[in-house]
C-alpha cells in the first residue's frame, strides 16, 4: 500500500499505521535525507526473517545499519564511544553519514557479524526520526537499489510501490528520494576514514 506522508509534518495517525506494521513484524519502505530504504523493527526476527527470503542468502552478508533517534539513543547500541568519536557524531548528526562503529550487547545477537561492527544512522529526515521515535526504539535498515546498470537507487515511490508493494506493507511516499547514498565513516579504529564518499560533506 501507498502512504503519502507530508515530508516536514508526518501526520500522527499514518505514522501510527506504520508503527503498527512494524510491531506485527512488519517491513516498510521509507524515505532519508539521501536514498529509499527498506527498514523493519530491530528487536522482530520475523521480520529478518523476511529479508532474507526478499534479498536471498546475500542478505546475511550485507551491513545493515540502525535508524536511531540521537545519539544518546545510538549509545544504547553500541560499546564506548570516546570523545573524539561523540564530537564527531555531534558535528554531523543529524545528517546523510552512515557511522561504522562497534556493536554493543543491545543489538540482537541474529544481526551481529565476525566484525561486530555496525552501521548507525540519524537522518535529517522528519519522516524516519518520527517513525523511530513512536517506535520506541530504533530500527533497522537496508538501501533500496535498482537494477538499472546506470541509476543506483531508486527515486520515485510510486515506482517503488509498482515494484514493491507485494512485498512490503507499506511504501511511504515522502516526495522524490536522492541517488546518492549517504557518506559512510568507519569510527571502529582511531583514525576515522571515509570508506565510501557520498552526498555528506564530513565536518571533522
Amino acid at each position: 500500500m501507498l502512504l503519502q506522508i507530508h515530508p516536514d509534518n508526518p501526520n500522527a495517525r499514518e505514522i501510527s499505521k506504520v508503527i503498527e506494521a512494524l510491531e506485527k513484524d512488519g517491513l516498510i519502505i521509507y524515505p532519508t535525507d539521501t536514498v529509499y530504504g527498506l527498514c523493519w523493527d530491530i528487536n522482530s526476527p520475523k521480520a529478518f526473517d523476511k529479508i532474507v527470503r526478499l534479498k536471498g542468502k546475500n542478505a546475511l552478508k550485507e551491513n545493515f545499519s540502525l535508524i536511531c533517534e540521537n545519539i544518546s539513543q545510538v549509545s544504547e547500541f553500541t560499546s564506548h564511544i570516546n570523545n573524539a568519536t561523540f564530537r564527531l557524531l555531534k558535528r554531523n548528526l543529524p545528517g546523510p553519514f552512515t557511522f561504522i562503529l562497534n556493536a554493543g550487547n543491545n543489538v540482537p545477537k541474529f544481526y551481529k557479524t565476525k566484525k561486530k561492527t555496525l552501521g548507525i544512522r540519524i537522518p535529517d529526515n522528519n519522516i524516519a526520526i518520527e517513525i523511530v521515535k513512536r517506535l520506541g526504539h530504533p530500527i533497522m535498515t537496508s538501501s533500496l537499489h535498482d537494477d538499472d546498470d546506470i541509476i543506483d537507487y531508486m527515486t520515485d515511490p510510486e515506482l517503488i510501490h509498482e515494484r514493491y508493494e507485494k512485498l512490503v506493507d507499506f511504501v511511504i511516499d515522502g516526495g522524490f528520494g536522492h541517488n546518492v547514498a549517504s557518506t559512510v565513516v568507519d569510527c571502529t579504529e582511531d583514525e576515522f576514514s571515509i570508506i565510501r564518499q557520498g552526498i555528506g560533506d564530513l565536518e571533522v
